[in-house]
């Protein structure tokens, strides 16, 4: 049987829709997971036990949890319990889209978390004399020189987070999200073409990674020429 493009080109205006309910999921997830992993990528790397240990957990438990099973027990998990749907937060915790992002972005969070306090103690030890040579306070040494230098450093770590994360965002359709992976199986299910269906939706994920790697890259050139070494 040949390939039914008419069936593909009929439903690109689905796809369509996927595609954004993709973008928007992934651009929520690593905005809000980012902001969470500064902190943590800070307390991996502090002295005191307590403080590092804190993060440490945080990051083994959801690293070493599948995403899977992250998003179940936010979305299906907490609405088996009465105090939960006689709470505030159940409009928020009853939402697909918002559970969804919840769990991406505390996902997310305990990754970027290890790639910032991995590059946090990559920092080269001139860096922290010349700050120290400046009488920098220590938090002014980490809100000028360090934490900065330890985000450039870790764009190559952090872009292969970033395309991870979109490729768990396909998990979103589970809970009744129609991105693309969710168009992929409406297609699927009305026309009982599973490798059209899903061809396209790999076709798509295909050229946003594409786009994400250019975007990094362009980033790392930016950002990172000064690492790259000299012409002789």
């Amino acid at each position: 049987m040949m390939f039914d493009y008419n069936v593909v080109w009929n439903s690109l205006p689905l796809y369509f829709g996927g595609l954004l309910i993709t973008l928007k999921l992934l651009a929520i997830s690593l905005l809000f997971g980012l902001l969470a992993a500064v902190p943590l990528g800070l307390m991996r790397v502090s002295k005191k036990p307590l403080v590092n240990m804190s993060a440490w957990l945080y990051t083994y438990v959801i690293r070493g949890t599948p995403m899977l099973v992250q998003l179940f027990l936010i979305y299906y998990g907490l609405a088996q319990f009465q105090a939960v749907r006689d709470s505030i937060f159940w409009p928020w915790l009853s939402s697909a889209t918002f559970c969804a992002c919840l769990a991406f972005a505390i996902n997310t969070s305990a990754y970027t978390a290890e790639i910032i306090a991995g590059s946090l103690k990559a920092t080269p030890a001139g860096e922290i004399e010349a700050a120290r040579a400046m009488g920098m306070s220590k938090a002014k040494m980490y809100r000028r020189i360090l934490l900065p230098s330890a985000l450039r450093r870790a764009l190559p770590q952090y872009s292969n987070e970033v395309i991870m994360m979109l490729q768990t965002t396909s998990l979103a359709s589970i809970v009744t999200l129609m991105d693309i992976t969710g168009a992929a199986r409406e297609v699927n299910a009305k026309y009982y073409l599973p490798f059209e269906a899903y061809i396209t939706a790999g076709v798509f994920y295909l050229c946003l990674t594409f786009i994400l790697v250019r975007l990094f890259k362009r980033a790392e050139r930016r950002w990172l020429g000064y690492l790259a070494p000299r012409k002789g």
